[in-house]
């Protein structure tokens, strides 16, 4: 459908039919769709005020769907960031979770000790002294 064919209210609405987006999100799409700036901005507001936006909520999900899937903070913040969500609200999110040390010491239970499982976690996103700790950890564990 086209901007013309559509409110943009209506738009906004099937962009949220299946899944939490964050306010950006959801603003890039009207953008994307032809919508002038006003009818964007209308239509922001009244999805904030009656609860169907709310970047916090967007956040904590996000973060706790990332975290489910093996991510590390870094990955996470990176993610939350790029869908636009402010800093202060991300970092709250990353306060949600499980600490990252024991996400990280899950995974190395599961995959084992050793410099693939570190590579792994890197790339998810754990930081340097999560990684090591945690690989250290699972080592010590091993031979105690």
């Amino acid at each position: 459908m086209s901007a013309r064919s559509e409110s943009a209210l209506d738009a906004a609405y099937r962009v949220l039919r299946h899944r939490e987006r964050s306010t950006t999100e959801v603003c890039d799409r009207l953008e994307a769709a032809g919508y002038a700036d006003e009818e964007r901005e209308r239509t922001i507001e009244t999805l904030v005020r009656t609860g169907l936006l709310d970047d916090a909520r967007f956040a904590e999900l996000r973060a706790r769907s990332l975290a489910e899937r093996g991510a590390g903070d870094d990955r996470i913040r990176h993610e939350l960031e790029r869908a636009g969500i402010p800093s202060e609200i991300v970092e709250d999110a990353l306060e949600t979770l499980e600490s990252e040390a024991s996400r990280a010491r899950s995974i190395v239970i599961r995959r084992g000790p050793g410099a693939k499982t570190a590579r792994f976690l890197h790339g998810k996103g754990f930081s340097d002294e999560v990684v090591a700790a945690a690989v250290a950890g699972s080592r010590e564990d091993e031979l105690g």
